[in-house]
């Protein structure tokens, strides 16, 4: 996560907030109920369904791009077997046909694509837009050019992309059209990404401070590798869109140090937004990145990450379940964690830097973290913990050569780890029902930042008091997974935790399972045919190579 210069994010909200089309820069209307969007004019009749292209022959391009689709695409040519189809700048209208309406068809983006333009936190200014994209579509970035090529539906516009688990929708880079892509599947950081920026509370507002509810409708913040766009707001109810079947390949652009796009950015990105079944493949940063907001994200897979493989901070308080994180072998990146956990680090001038608010607090159930990092320039662990940050991991698998766990405190007062206040919107010390550690080394990491130390045995204390339960923390690798991630009948036997105990009031999101890790067994298929095989993690014969289309 990059930390901004504080004047130049003001200078870019100020930017922003004249509109991203002067200052080089966004789709569609919140969702009902909290915090809402106030009624927007009236939307454009739908667009037509699109018109498929002539069918050609199996693997061949089609002869022109799709119409109707509510919006013109621009025929860029042939590049392989597909007709290439541009899509425009900024979307406002926008279907793309389905694999199976359109065969021989690869939509591009080329530069920056917006769907709609900022709308700001309460939705009174720019433009909605609406972008669908139906099951089997294949996106690619056009990185012959100079531009940083990305996605990002903006705060107020909606996206609808539902692939299915036979035809799932495809996001890459056009190495991977053209059969470019380094040996061993090696390609990463190609293209930027897909951003959602919502209008969920946040805690690292460029200017003024939040409070613990989120009511703050001035607070934002531009988002990461972005320059101009901007996240943020004081409706967590607020709706993105759906996302679900999808993989993005070979993403992750690095625009500077610490000023990255990952594979999914998810920014104030709000509780009403659907994410599942999404992988991420091979990105240069992180897979996921989750800055502030409330979206929760269920049946998610990340293999290959350079950097962490789910990363969350700055406020998000939100929930995952079922996750599969798999790092590409022999990783010997220095600063790289299967999950980083981290709070904000912009709070009112002269504030404690670990006090701004909402406080991140992350729910993850069912989990299986297959981390590979052998690097030892600094205290390396599989999950790094710190910034007064909260978590409960309940359920879940941890396989490392190094140590399972490092948790760091900033702040003399150790927030990370003090008694839950209230006040503070502290949960206390971070809590771990049902985990299976195989650490190579050993269970926790110590670190001194800022001369603040949470030691090993302060840490080892985090899975046997505060309602931690269940442990097991001196597995072994053979004991943990076999046949890359599915469990043994050692892991089968750990009595899991009644997950549905992390439910917020009013929230099913969380299930109860009779397993912990993410997978029950040989006969568990959520994870396949959707996602991709690689040299990282292999999803069985119904899955398709990353390498290929």
């Amino acid at each position: 996560m990059a930390s901004f210069k504080r004047l130049s994010l003001i200078l870019l909200t100020s930017c922003a907030s004249l509109g991203l089309a002067a200052c080089d820069g966004a789709s569609s209307v919140a969702s009902p109920g909290e915090g809402g969007f106030p009624s927007p004019a009236p939307a454009p009749a739908p667009a037509p369904s699109p018109s498929p292209t002539p069918t050609p022959t199996a693997g061949t391009p089609a002869a022109a791009c799709p119409t109707n689709t509510g919006q013109a695409l621009t025929d860029s040519g042939v590049l392989g077997n597909y007709r290439v189809c541009r899509l425009p700048t900024l979307v406002t209208n926008l279907t793309l046909p389905s694999a199976a309406q359109a065969p021989g068809v690869a939509y591009e983006i080329n530069g920056r694509v917006d769907v709609g333009t900022d709308r700001g936190t309460q939705g009174l200014a720019g433009t909605a837009g609406s972008l669908t994209i139906g099951a089997g579509a294949l996106i690619f970035a056009n990185t012959t050019n100079t531009d940083n090529d990305f996605l990002i539906v903006n705060r107020g516009s909606t996206i609808n992309a539902q692939g299915t688990a036979t035809a799932p929708i495809i996001f890459t880079a056009q190495a991977n059209l053209t059969g470019t892509l380094p040996a061993d599947d090696a390609g990463q950081g190609l293209w930027g990404g897909v951003i959602l920026a919502g209008r969920a509370p946040i805690a690292n507002c460029t200017t003024g401070v939040n409070d613990a509810a989120g009511s703050s409708t001035t607070c934002e913040n531009v988002v990461e590798g972005t320059g101009n766009a901007l996240y943020g707001g004081n409706a967590p109810g607020d709706s993105s869109g759906v996302f679900q079947y999808v993989q993005i390949r070979y993403s992750g652009t690095i625009i500077s140090p610490n000023n990255e796009l990952q594979g999914l950015t998810l920014a104030g990105t709000g509780s009403g937004t659907t994410i599942d079944h999404v992988q991420i493949h091979n990105s240069s940063d992180d897979g996921i990145e989750l800055f502030g907001g409330t979206v929760n994200l269920r049946n998610i897979v990340i293999t290959g990450a350079d950097d962490d493989s789910l990363d969350f901070d700055v406020g998000w308080r939100g929930m995952v379940q079922f996750l599969i994180t798999a790092q590409k072998p022999n990783n010997t990146t220095t600063d790289n964690f299967s999950m980083e956990i981290d709070s904000s680090f912009a709070p009112a001038t002269g504030a404690n830097p670990e006090e701004a608010l909402p406080r991140t607090f992350g729910r993850i159930s069912n989990a299986t973290f297959i981390h590979t990092n052998t690097s030892t320039t600094n205290p390396l662990a599989a999950i790094r913990l710190r910034g007064s940050a909260d978590l409960s991991l309940v359920n879940s698998i941890l396989v490392t050569p190094g140590a399972c766990l490092l948790t760091e405190a900033g702040t003399a007062d150790r927030g990370t780890i003090r008694p839950a206040n209230a006040a503070l919107q502290d949960q206390g010390p971070p809590r771990f029902n049902s985990i299976y550690f195989a650490c190579g080394t050993q269970l926790a990491a110590q670190n001194a930042v800022n001369q603040n130390t949470i030691t090993t045995a302060e840490q080892a204390e985090f899975f046997t008091s505060g309602g931690s339960t269940g442990n097991t923390t001196n597995g072994t690798a053979a004991g943990a997974v076999q046949n890359g991630f599915y469990p043994t009948t050692t892991t089968l036997a750990v009595t899991p935790f009644a997950a549905t105990g992390l439910n917020p009031s009013g929230s099913a999101f969380f299930v109860n399972t009779p397993y912990i890790g993410a997978v029950s067994g040989p006969n568990d298929t959520w994870f396949q045919g959707w996602t991709c095989n690689s040299n990282r993690a292999n999803f069985g014969s119904t899955s398709r190579s990353c390498s290929a289309l």
